[in-house]
């Protein structure tokens, strides 16, 4: 069975690391981009299955680079989930009208967020 692959995008080095940890058990290719910029970057060159989308990033943050996913080819139906350090109601109703699938809050919840991407991509 070929692996899914996740793209894990967030600034914080240890948001990155919590992430791996939880999704190494799960049956994943991760990779990962530290800003917006990077973020749209990697996946319009090389779509992924899901993305994990922090919102608050410099360059570019996770709203305006779900918008740029969103209208490009290559990635406008890959599943994004929102990552937040605070479930903001307008981030998340902003970022669900540009079209992401789910949002989780930080600190990351491992089972809460398998079961998001089990229903998402499967795994």
């Amino acid at each position: 069975m070929e692996r899914k692959k996740i793209l894990l995008v967030d600034d914080s080095a240890t948001a990155l690391m919590m992430e791996k940890m939880v999704l190494s058990r799960g049956p994943y290719e991760l990779d990962t981009a530290t800003d917006g910029e990077q973020a749209v970057e990697k996946a319009v060159a090389a779509p992924p299955d899901l993305i994990l989308l922090d919102i608050k990033m410099p360059k570019k943050d996770g709203l305006e680079a779900l918008q740029e996913i969103r209208n490009h080819e290559a990635t406008h139906s890959v599943p994004v989930i929102m990552v937040t350090t605070r479930g903001e109601r307008e981030n998340v109703d902003k970022a669900f009208e540009i079209g992401c699938d789910d949002f989780v809050t930080k600190p990351i919840n491992g089972t809460e967020l398998f079961s998001k991407i089990r229903d998402l991509i499967g795994g």
